[in-house]
Parts: structure tokens; sequence; C-alpha cells
């Protein structure tokens, strides 16, 4: 087995390079032909989705192979091989088998578990039937990869996150409750026409949104997924296609939002996000400044002049605490009281104006409080300012999935009150946060063990039509040495010509058994391969044969799949 799998995903690219290297229908069946007649290839599949383009290949030679299948990927994706290549990544022989079989559990996806891309292994698999493509290695591969996807799901709990990345987003902006009730006469806005795009389009029909406004750079073919949305049996919406200059009007009217377009820079900024939602509230939509965003507002200068001797530990002050303030010389003894006294009195300045009225108002507290402690010993206990009530964050009325990476929607909306964002990030924690790391664990116990045996089967099958090629010899020589007897003993009848034939047939069985079982047992183990050429040279055996033998097989798997099951 020499497969050899080259590709990129949203693990290795942005979604913009995905975007453009999307592969449709027709330049994926150029792919696969280009990539048989290919010199290193023997056998090539198209594994393309919204977050993957993989070709999968048989291969004579390495590294040769490596640069045929980028070079391939690079001309019918449209992206230049020098961007191309640092996107790239490859996988050989068992580490190819274990990445298929991977990708099929859901561990390589977005949302680990999802189902979708079951779906997607086995029409990758079909149109490379259809084409003539796939010989015996990938055949058996992504059957196999199908098979331990499916296993993976029934014996597991990892479908309990099984579930495509736009379902998992609606049920993060959904905040908990059924999606289907949360998106019930909604209107929607969907920014793109790509494959993400369609699927977000698709699922927010079936949940019962009222409305759907599909916006794209390319005018027909957000023109086109609105028809089929129309057109749809199992859904009620209005769907309609509109211009991407009017995505600003759009947000006025929308509930919900999702974007996914591949585009370098942001879709919709903080301002046209404020815009569209205060003017469904009546009033402006504020930054909410929480405790998170004060923390990443950068603070003026400690002090005035040095921090030195101060007694308190700067780096752990946190932002708007006074470090001249009463809560920051709390539980401090006389003596540092004291010292802490001088280190103010020295010109040091406070990080921000005290509420109390300015540095001055801080010492003649200081002075105050050393008193105290003169007293009693030190400063009661509390180091931190008493906790603020803040006011409750309005209910949203603006909901948005960002679906692209790079993001299309300026990460500032998570801090505008009245909008609630989805994006790459929130649903990769969300994700992570899932309680499913014992299922995952289960799920790779299942592949690693699925991946020994498809490699034993597949080297223990590399070495049959050497076994059969060898039976056949002997059963050649077994044929030639009974016809000189008959020569020799031309009054030999019937019966004893017979039991002489059974019997050095028996002979030369009872002696290649022992070998041939125990070379196939040897042969299915790691590093087994060199088996078969032992026996042929061993036995002097014609590689012509063998190869007839291995034609002869495929022919007989190939009628077998025109039949059908």
């Amino acid at each position: 087995m020499s497969l050899l799998v080259v590709g990129l995903s949203h693990r290795s690219a942005p979604v913009s390079v995905l975007e453009r290297a999307s592969l449709h229908v027709d330049a994926q069946t150029k792919l696969l032909q280009d990539t048989v007649a290919a010199e290193p290839a023997a056998e090539g599949a198209v594994l393309a989705t919204c977050n993957r383009i993989e070709l999968y290949a048989d291969v004579d030679k390495f590294h040769a192979g490596v640069a045929e299948l980028s070079t391939l990927l690079a001309q019918h994706s449209g992206v230049g091989l020098e961007e191309l290549t640092p996107y790239l990544y490859v996988h050989y022989e068992d580490r190819a088998v274990h990445h298929l079989f991977s990708v099929a559990c859901g561990l390589d996806s977005m949302v680990v578990g999802e189902g979708q891309i079951l779906g997607q292994i086995k029409d990758s698999l079909a149109r490379a039937q259809e084409l003539h493509t796939a010989g015996r290695l990938l055949n058996d591969l992504f059957q196999q990869a199908l098979r331990v996807g499916k296993r993976a799901h029934s014996e597991t709990g990892i479908d309990r996150a099984g579930q495509s990345l736009v379902t998992f987003g609606m049920e993060q902006l959904a905040l908990g409750a059924p999606v289907e009730i949360w998106a019930r006469d909604k209107k929607a806005l969907v920014i793109g026409a790509g494959s993400m795009s369609s699927l977000a389009a698709a699922t927010l029909a079936r949940a019962g949104v009222a409305e759907i406004a599909i916006a794209n750079r390319t005018p027909e073919r957000a023109e086109r997924l609105a028809a089929i949305l129309g057109e749809g049996d199992d859904t009620d919406v209005l769907a309609r296609a509109v211009p991407m200059d009017s995505v600003p009007f759009e947000l006025t009217r929308a509930d919900v939002v999702v974007s996914c377009t591949g585009a370098t820079g942001l879709v919709l900024t903080a301002d046209a996000i404020a815009a569209g939602a205060g003017s469904r509230t009546g009033r402006p939509v504020v930054v909410d400044l929480d405790e998170e965003a004060a923390a990443e507002t950068p603070l003026g200068p400690t002090s005035a002049g040095a921090d030195e001797g101060c007694p308190l530990d700067l780096s752990a002050v946190r932002p708007g605490f006074s470090v001249m303030g009463e809560a920051a010389v709390a539980g401090m003894d006389a003596a540092t009281l004291e010292q802490h006294a001088a280190w103010a009195a020295s010109g040091t300045v406070d990080r921000r104006d005290s509420a109390r009225g300015g540095p001055g108002a801080d010492a003649e507290l200081i002075g105050a409080l050393a008193a105290t402690a003169s007293t009693v010993g030190r400063i009661p206990e509390r180091r931190r300012p008493e906790p603020v009530a803040e006011p409750p964050r309005p209910e949203p009325v603006l909901f948005l999935l960002d679906l692209a990476m790079p993001r299309d929607i300026d990460a500032a909306a998570h801090r505008l009150a009245g909008v609630r964002l989805v994006d790459i990030e929130s649903l990769a924690e969300a994700s992570a946060d899932a309680p499913m790391a014992a299922d995952v664990d289960q799920v790779r116990r299942i592949v690693s063990d699925e991946v020994a045996a498809f490699g034993a089967a597949q080297r223990a099958a590399h070495i049959t039509p050497t076994v059969v090629a060898l039976r056949t010899m002997a059963a050649d020589v077994v044929a030639g040495e009974i016809a000189r007897l008959e020569g020799r003993l031309p009054g030999l009848d019937d019966k004893h010509r017979a039991e002489i034939t059974q019997t050095v047939r028996r002979v030369v069985d009872k002696l290649l058994h022992a070998p041939t079982v125990r070379v196939k047992q040897l042969a299915a183990e790691p590093g087994g391969a060199g088996y078969a050429d032992a026996l042929r040279t061993l036995f002097d055996l014609d590689p012509e044969t063998v190869a007839s033998v291995s034609r002869a097989e495929e022919s007989t798997e190939k009628n077998a799949e025109n039949r059908g099951p």
C-alpha cells in the first residue's frame, strides 16, 4: 500500500484560502482524470467539502507523488502553488488511513463529532467509482472509512456533538432554547452563497424562519440559492436574493444574520451592526464596557516618578484599584503603612484620580489610617473593593453567526448591547467545554484499532496473488509429472491413475500449507511487504503470472461492483 493524501482544511488554512481553492463538480472530475493520468498515481479520489479539499492517490513514489498532487491541486483550484503550499498537509500510508478514519468519525471537524462528513465521503467514493479512478485500494479505504464512522457514532456518544457547524452555531445563538422555537417567524439575512452559507440558509428554513434574504458578490449564485429554498417541499419560507450594497438596509430588518464569505476584510463593521440594531430598538446601541473590556483598556503610567519603594506589588493591582486608597492599604501593619505613606508623600500619584478627591484626600486618609494602625496594630483586611452591581444586559434584538475564518463580522460586536455574536472562536470554546472527552478518547481508540486492522488486511491481500501463483505453479508441476507417469506406464488403469494423482496433490498441498499460512501471517505485520518478494525469489515465480492473478481479482471485484449488492 502506497496511499498518499495531500490537502488543506480549516485546521491548516483560513477560510479565504479554502473558498478560493474550492472545487466545483466539473473541476473535481478533471482533477481526478488528470491524477490517474499522472505517472506516479494509479488511483485517485477527491474529498471536497466547505472545510477541506483533499486528494487521495495510490502512488509508486512518495516525493514524486507529493510534487505531482500538490501541482494538480494548485492548477485546478486556481490558487498558485507558492501561495497554496504553506497551507498543504501530507499524510502517507498508515498515517493517511488514520487521517481519513479520523475525518469520517468527525474528529477532524470544526465541531467534533459532526456526522455530515459521512455523506460527503460517500459522495466522494461514488464519484471516483463513476469515473473509474478508484481501484482496489481506494475502494477498500473509503468503504472502510464509512464503516468506521458509523461504528464510532453507534458505539460512542460522540454524536451528542454530532451536528453541523451551522446547527451548533444556531444552538449557541438560541441560548439553550429549542432552535425551532427560537427561530420561528424571524427574518434572516445570509451573506454568502457558498457551501456553508447554503447549509445555513437551508437550516434556517427548516427551523421555521419566515423570510431569508441572501446577499452575495455574485448575484447569480444568490438567486440560484433563493430559488432552491423557495421550491423546497419541506419549508414555507420567503427567500429572495439581494445585492451586497443593500446589506446595511437588510440589517435594519433582520433578526438573524449568518455570514461566511471568505472575504479578506470585515464584511460587517461594529458601526454598521450598531446602526442596524439601533433601528430596531429606536435608541442607539452602545458599547457595553464590561469588566473584561475595561481590562483591555490601556492605563496611564502608574506614577509620575519611579515606583521604587512602593510596598504594593503594582503588577498585581487590578485596573481602577487605587494604590493609595483604603482598599489598597487594608491589611498593612503600622510599619508598612508608614513606609507607604512616605512613598506617597514623595510625589508619586495614583493610577487614576481618586473618587475621594485626588492625592490630597488620599494622603489625609493614610494619616488617619496610620493612627488607627498604631492602636490596633494593622488595618482591617479589605484588599479588594466591594463588587459593584452591573446593570443587566438588554435582551438581544440582533443575532449574528460568523462562520468565516478570517472573521467576517467585527469582534467588537460582542460588546454591543442588544447584539449577540457567535463566531468561530466562541464555537470552538463551547465545543471544547462539551462533556465528551471520554467519547472522543473512545473514538480515537476505535480509529487506532481500525487503522491497524486495515493495514494488516491490505498487507495480507498484497501477498495473496503471490500465494495463488505459487499454488498454480505447484498444480502445473503435479499435472506435468502425472502426464510423464502416464507415458512411462501406458497400461495404468483409471483407478490407479486417480489414486496416484490424488496422493501427489496431497503431498504438495501439505508441503505448501504451513509456509503459505505463515507467510500470510507475517505479511500482515508491519514491514511484512518483503515476504511476497521472498516467495517469488525462492520459487522463481514469473512476475507476469503474479500480475495476471492481481488483474483477474480486480476484474472480478469491478464486475461485482457493477452488478451491485
